[in-house]
């Protein structure tokens, strides 16, 4: 792989990065604990907020997830390893890069 491609993964992986975080950022209200407070709040109220704080929480952890992946890809990028498989050595196709520059792994050995 060349230069100018991996300056193009390097960019896609902050930009997706950059946007992780800002996400994170925007959400961080929704993780926050709910307020047990029965005169300003019903019964069934407090439980959605809890549902919609589970799921913020459970959404900011998928997040933390792609952000070690993208941490890892750009780590292979600094090393010159990126864009080849981590169990076989083979290089992984371009195309199958684009749609996810963090995989580690080639097709065959995906499979």
């Amino acid at each position: 792989m060349d230069v100018s491609e991996l300056a193009r993964f390097r960019r896609m992986l902050e930009t997706r990065r950059e946007e992780l975080v800002a996400l994170s950022e925007a959400a961080a209200d929704k993780r926050k604990p709910v307020e047990l407070d029965q005169q300003s709040i019903g019964r069934l109220s407090r439980q959605d907020a809890l549902q919609q704080q589970a799921m913020a929480k459970a959404q900011e952890a998928r997040r933390a997830g792609e952000l070690r992946k993208i941490a890892a890809a750009l780590s292979r990028i600094d090393d010159g390893e990126f864009g080849y498989c981590a169990e076989c050595g083979e290089a992984i196709a371009e195309k199958r890069l684009e749609i996810d520059p963090t995989t580690v792994r080639c097709l065959a050995c995906a499979a």
